[in-house]
C-alpha cells in the first residue's frame, strides 16, 4: 500500500514516494518508523518500490552485491531485473505463484525508476515501461494518475505535479500517508 510517482517535463524528472508502511489494517506510521522512505538511490538513479515491505530489503541487498547492473533503458532494465530474478528466488527465497495461468514466474513487485534516461516502471512479470509525462504505482495510483492528469499542463516542473499526485494518494488512499520524499534527476543530452 503506498503512492509512488514519476513526472517527466522538459529536461527534468521527478519521483516522489509517500512514508506509510502498512500490515494488514495496521498503519506503521512515519513518526513510528525509523526508515520510512520508500525509494532507494542506487547509481544514479532513483528506483520507488511498491507491494511487500520486504521487497525494499531484499532489493537493496542484492542491489548492493550486484553494482554491475544496468538502469540505463528499458532493455538494460528489463536485462537487470531477468538477472535479479533468480536471486530473488535463490536468495530471498520469493514465493513466485502469483495465478495459476500466469505465462511466467513473478517477481511480486512493482517499481519505478527516474534516471538520466527517462522514467521507468517494471511489472511483476519483468515487463517494462518508459513513460512520456508520468505514471503512478501502489494503491493510490488511481488517485495519483488522476490529479496528475489535470495538474500535469499547467504544472511549470515536475516536482509540481509529482507533490500533487502523492498528496492526492494521501488524501483518499488508506495505504498512503505523507511526508513524502522528493527526488529530482536531470535528463542526460
Amino acid at each position: 500500500m503506498t503512492t509512488i510517482v514519476v513526472v517527466r517535463k522538459g529536461k527534468h524528472v521527478a519521483l516522489a514516494a509517500d512514508s506509510l508502511t502498512t500490515f494488514g489494517s495496521t498503519r506503521l506510521a512515519p513518526a513510528y518508523d525509523r526508515n520510512p522512505h520508500k525509494v532507494i538511490s542506487f547509481g544514479d538513479s532513483f528506483i520507488g518500490v511498491a507491494g511487500s515491505a520486504a521487497h525494499q530489503l531484499v532489493l537493496e541487498n542484492l542491489l548492493t552485491k550486484h553494482p554491475d547492473l544496468g538502469l540505463h533503458g528499458k532493455d538494460a532494465i528489463y536485462e537487470s531485473f531477468r538477472r535479479l530474478h533468480p536471486l530473488l528466488k535463490d536468495e530471498a527465497f520469493l514465493n513466485t505463484k502469483e495465478e495459476e495461468d500466469d505465462p511466467y514466474e513473478s517477481s511480486q513487485m512493482t517499481v519505478m525508476i527516474a534516471n538520466p534516461t527517462g522514467i521507468f516502471a517494471v511489472y511483476s512479470m519483468r515487463e517494462v515501461f518508459e513513460f512520456e509525462r508520468f505514471w503512478a504505482i501502489g494503491s493510490g495510483r488511481d488517485f495519483a494518475l488522476g490529479a496528475m492528469y489535470v495538474a500535469y499542463p499547467r504544472a511549470k516542473s515536475p516536482e509540481q505535479v509529482a507533490k500533487i499526485g502523492v498528496e492526492a494518494g494521501a488524501e483518499y488512499d488508506t495505504g498512503t500517508s505523507l511526508p513524502m520524499a522528493m527526488h529530482t534527476v536531470t535528463l542526460a543530452g
